[in-house]
Parts: C-alpha cells; sequence; structure tokens
C-alpha cells in the first residue's frame, strides 16, 4: 500500500511517499480502508524525532483516520465490513490502510464527508477530555483557551458553546486570525501579540480571572497563566511547546486552591482511551449528526502533497484543521 515514510528524523523533506504491506488487523482490531486522514502538531513532533508512537503502534505518521471497514480482527463484534468509520489510532493514519482498536471506532454520522470525519478524534476528543473531564467546567465559567486558529481550540470553542453555553469563552489568538475566531463563537477574542493575555483576563472577569484555561504553549505561558487563573481554577497543560522546565510558587497555587494539571491523550491504555471515546460518542457524536458543531477545515490536500501540509502547520497559516486525502 501507499503511505508516508521516513527517511531519518528531521524537517518535512524527511517524508516521501513509498510502499509498505498492507497491516493486519490483529485480535480486537478492525482494518480500515483510510479515505482521508488529518494532520496534527504531534505528528511534526514525532517527525523531528522527540514523539515515538506507543509500543505495538506503526511507526507511521498520522493520529486520525476515516473510512470504510477493509477486515474484522478476532473477536470483534458490533462492525461489518463497508461500514464508514472513523477512529483514533495510535499511528498508521498517513496510509491506506490503518488498523484501529475496535473500541476506537465510532460509525460516521450519516451526513458527514470522510474529510469532516477525519478531523475529529485526535482535536475534538483532546478538548473535550481536558475542558469538561480533567477540568470539569461547569456551565456559566469562564475558559481561556491558547491559540483559536489551531484544530484542538477551534473545536474547544464550538464545544464550550453547545456544552456549556451559558459559559464565557475567551480565545488568544494572532491578528490575522481574530475576526474568524470571532465568527466561531469566541465571546472575547484576545491579541496574544500585541495584549497581555493574563490583564486582559482578569479584565474582563472583573478580576476573578478564568476557572480553566487549556494551554499548550507550555513554560512561556505559565506565570501569566496562573496570574489569570481564578481562585480554584484549573490549568490544563496539554504541550510545552516552548518549554517544560517552570518555576512554582506553591505558597500562591494553595492560597489561591488551583489546580495544575498535565494530559496526553496517545500515551494512555487501551483501555482508558475506549472509556474516554465511548464517553465522546455518547455527548458529542449527536452534535455533529445533528449539524450544531462541524470541523473547521482549512484545506484538503492529496496524501502526496503531505510535505506542504506539515510545512502550512509549522507556518501557522492554517485555521483549524488540515486533511490529506488517499485518493
Amino acid at each position: 500500500m501507499k503511505a508516508v515514510l521516513l527517511d531519518g528524523f528531521g524537517e518535512a523533506e524527511v517524508m516521501r511517499i513509498g510502499q509498505i504491506d498492507v497491516p493486519q488487523a490483529r485480535d480486537g482490531m478492525l482494518l480500515i480502508k483510510v479515505a482521508a486522514a488529518s494532520v496534527n502538531r504531534p505528528d511534526l513532533i514525532q517527525r523531528r524525532g522527540h514523539y515515538p508512537p506507543p509500543p505495538g503502534e506503526s511507526e507511521v505518521l498520522g493520529l486520525e483516520v476515516a473510512g470504510t471497514v477493509e477486515a474484522l480482527g478476532s473477536g470483534v463484534q458490533g462492525f461489518t465490513v463497508g461500514e464508514r468509520v472513523l477512529a483514533l489510532i495510535g499511528g498508521g493514519g498517513y496510509a491506506e490502510y490503518a488498523t484501529a482498536h475496535a473500541g476506537h471506532v465510532m460509525r460516521m454520522p450519516e451526513a458527514m464527508s470522510f474529510e469532516a470525519a477525519a478531523c475529529v478524534c485526535e482535536t475534538y476528543i483532546t478538548a473535550y477530555m481536558n475542558i469538561f473531564g480533567g477540568a470539569r467546567l461547569k456551565d456559566g465559567e469562564s475558559v481561556l483557551l491558547h491559540g483559536g486558529g489551531g484544530g484542538v481550540n477551534t473545536a474547544g470553542i464550538q464545544l464550550c458553546k453547545a456544552l456549556a453555553p451559558a459559559s464565557r469563552v475567551l480565545v488568544t489568538a494572532s491578528p490575522g486570525k481574530l475576526e474568524r475566531v470571532a465568527a466561531l463563537g469566541a465571546d472575547h477574542v484576545i491579541d496574544y501579540r500585541h495584549q497581555d493575555f493574563a490583564e486582559i483576563t482578569l479584565e474582563i472577569t472583573a478580576g476573578r480571572g478564568a476557572d480553566v484555561i487549556l494551554d499548550h504553549i507550555g513554560a512561556d505561558y505559565f506565570e501569566a497563566n496562573l496570574k489569570a487563573l481564578a481562585i480554584g481554577g484549573r490549568l490544563v497543560i496539554i504541550a510545552a511547546m516552548s518549554g517544560r522546565e517552570v518555576t512554582l510558587n506553591l505558597g500562591r497555587l494553595m492560597v489561591k486552591r488551583q489546580s495544575i494539571l498535565g494530559s496526553v491523550l496517545r500515551s494512555r491504555s487501551v483501555e482508558e482511551k475506549a472509556a474516554i471515546i465511548a464517553d465522546f460518542e455518547r455527548v458529542v457524536m449527536p452534535l455533529f449528526a445533528s449539524g450544531r458543531i462541524a470541523p473547521e477545515i482549512h484545506a484538503v490536500l492529496p496524501l502526496e502533497n503531505v510535505v506542504r501540509a506539515h510545512q502550512m502547520m509549522e507556518k501557522s497559516e492554517h485555521f483549524g484543521k488540515i486533511v490529506l486525502r488517499m485518493n
């Protein structure tokens, strides 16, 4: 089958199209004929050699796919060959076929395209499990999302407005993306290049601060995040793009009764991810089926244009998701 291969680790140019064997559906797994896969920032990190797949998962890049069921492994029930599905996978999405654990596969809503379905699992599940699971956002609270043009945060805006409609959604974004973030439903958009997001957050919330902050920047934002966080607030860190080492004032943390949560999805156990996905399927998938929410797609490119897709993400040219189409 056709797949994206790496000639070592490094810049986007290390990727090339090659041929590898079609994977086999092991016990408890499905083989999916991939119609579309999406690009996520962890793919870029893995391409540079810093984010290896979990043991037993494919070395090929790609964490979420949409397509049709090609074959069922031993013990798999509830799916039939030919069904349209979307799946969270541990690796292998940038290829014509990929395997997925049965508990990590969901049926596609009837009206959803493969390109849209390929955008759901990594970003919407990440946003949902961290904002509503780990951070326990309640309706009426304030939430601050960093990097409003990315896939996780465009998903987060939609989920907050759909599942906690009385919540106040604050989003940081670059100057060229402010209007589009606002149009997506954010209540307040902060220009992080020219404004102090902590001061603006405190001003908007009348000094209280945000109850929940979802952050992927890490070290450079840590102090400002704690300043912007309310008493009893929850800071969820899902990546550390600017660095991992910080200094923490424990006294202030205790006095303000704040919580700092670290979170990744890929390295969780098969069983834990299946439980998260089951909850997501119950709560969120009906929103896609009804049309209340839909992925924001920036570009759909053929698999052969994977180098351009990665360069687009690295330069932050995108708003929403970048999708790779197999054919």
